[in-house]
């Protein structure tokens, strides 16, 4: 049986998780390197791991979580799609259960607010752990904030937590964000559509999903 342990130690794996980050690196994009990859692991399986799913679907959640953005190795364009395709390939290879690689896959392809829906809990999970990493260690160039608003947004976030109140079937993300930086509206401008799907990954969870910013509740 595959685990979240043999993902992180094959060398495929990393192979791909560095390309894609020197690909976002080169096009000034956040990071998106192992510790997103990290991050978005952990959270997608204490997502369902809270709503008191089995183990293997949270460990299965993992790994999705930490293979989502390999595709941004090809090109940041569809990259949910083709990062599917090669995590096909890549699990097929270490001899992954055909039906536990199809449940992969499927989160991985769905995970971008362009182009995915919640279809199953994995990939419910996957897409509110990716959205709700945002935080200033994303950011490569602190000069860049100024240019770019996906680097000012980030930078402008001090604090953050993601809380699933599993009795009140509650997902509430709250974030600090210092003003002087970024404005509020500036959040929404580029999040907006991340946080709907969020919304919608957690209703398919079976719970409201909510966003707070600075004690303020605006979702």
């Amino acid at each position: 049986m595959i685990t979240i342990n043999d993902i992180k130690n094959n060398e495929d794996v990393k192979i791909y998780i560095e390309a894609a980050d020197n690909v976002l690196d080169a096009i000034k994009y956040t990071e998106h390197g192992y510790a997103h990859a990290g991050i978005t692991s952990s959270v997608a399986q204490s997502i369902l791991s809270s709503l008191g799913y089995d183990e293997r679907t949270c460990q299965l959640a993992a790994i999705a979580g930490y293979m989502h953005d390999i595709g941004n190795s090809i090109n940041r364009h569809d990259h949910a799609m083709s990062g599917g395709i090669m995590a096909f390939s890549l699990l097929n290879k270490i001899g992954m259960d055909q039906r536990e690689t199809a449940l992969i896959v499927t989160a991985i392809g769905h995970h971008d607010e362009g182009t995915g829906d919640p279809v199953h809990p994995i990939s419910a999970a996957l897409i509110i752990a990716d959205k709700s990493d945002v935080r200033r260690s994303r950011v490569r160039e602190k000069a860049d904030i100024a240019i770019d608003i996906h680097d000012r947004v980030n930078f402008a976030v001090t604090g953050s937590s993601l809380e699933v109140l599993a009795q009140q079937k509650l997902i509430k993300l709250s974030l600090s964000i210092d003003t002087k930086i970024c404005a509020v509206m500036e959040y929404f401008e580029i999040f907006l559509s991340r946080m709907m799907l969020c919304r919608k990954a957690a209703e398919y969870l079976g719970c409201r999903f909510t966003l707070y910013i600075n004690d303020t509740r605006l979702l």
